[in-house]
C-alpha cells in the first residue's frame, strides 16, 4: 500500500474499536489541539510516540502505516530543512513530530470508524448549527469528498513523481510539484463539475 491510509478500516474489538463515534470524534480534536499546544522538540517527540503505540494497540498494521506516511516524509524533510536553516533544528523537529503526530493519530481514527458511523456522527453534529444556516448534509458531503480526495490527491503525487524519476528529474522539486499542481486542480474541476451536473451545492 504507498497511499496514505487514511481510508484503511481495520475490524477490531479494542476500546479504539468499541468507543463511540462521537465522542473518539471531540477527543481527536481535544488531542489535536493539545498537540499543537506542545512546545519544544521533546514534548511533541513523545507524543509521536504515544500516538504510534495507539495506533499499533489499535490494529493498524506498522507497514501500511510507515509505506503510507512516506510520501509525507518527503515533504517534511523539505520543510525540516527550512526550518532548521531559519529557526534551528528544535523547531524542525517540533514541526516534524506534531504534524506526523496528527496524521497517525487521524489514520487510528478512521481506521477503527466505519465511514458511515462518521459520517453520521457529523450530522448529528452539524445539527445543532442548523437554526444559522448550516445544512447538515451539505456538511457531510463535504467532509465525505475531503476523506475520499486523501487517497486521490496521494496517488497523483505519486504518480506524477514516477514520472519525473523517469525522465531523470527526481531531483528537481519542479518537475514533480508543477504538474502535481495542475493534475490536483483538474482533479478539484472536475469533482466540482461532476456535482453540479447533479444539482449538488446550489442554494435550495
Amino acid at each position: 500500500m504507498r497511499s496514505l491510509p487514511l481510508g484503511l478500516q481495520v475490524p477490531g474489538d479494542t476500546v479504539w474499536h468499541r468507543l463511540p463515534t462521537g465522542r473518539k470524534l471531540l477527543g481527536l480534536v481535544l488531542l489535536g489541539v493539545g498537540v499543537v499546544a506542545l512546545q519544544g522538540p521533546w514534548l511533541p517527540l513523545l507524543a509521536l510516540a504515544a500516538a504510534l503505540g495507539v495506533a499499533l494497540h489499535a490494529g493498524v498494521p506498522a507497514r501500511s502505516l510507515a509505506l503510507g506516511v512516506r510520501p509525507l516524509l518527503v515533504l517534511l524533510g523539505v520543510v525540516a530543512a527550512l526550518q532548521t536553516w531559519q529557526r534551528g533544528w528544535p523547531v524542525a523537529v517540533e514541526v516534524v513530530a506534531t504534524t506526523l503526530t496528527l496524521v497517525v493519530l487521524a489514520t487510528t481514527f478512521t481506521a477503527t470508524t466505519p465511514t458511515d458511523d462518521l459520517l453520521d456522527a457529523v450530522v448529528r453534529a452539524a445539527r445543532v448549527l442548523r437554526p444559522f444556516g448550516v445544512d447538515p448534509e451539505r456538511v457531510a458531503l463535504t467532509f465525505s469528498l475531503a476523506i475520499s480526495s486523501i487517497p486521490v490527491v496521494t496517488t497523483l503525487f505519486t504518480q506524477t513523481r514516477e514520472a519525473a524519476k523517469a525522465r531523470g528529474l527526481e531531483r528537481s522539486p519542479r518537475a514533480t510539484l508543477t504538474p502535481f499542481a495542475v493534475r490536483t486542480v483538474a482533479h478539484a474541476h472536475a469533482v466540482g463539475d461532476a456535482l453540479a451536473a447533479r444539482g449538488l451545492g446550489d442554494p435550495d
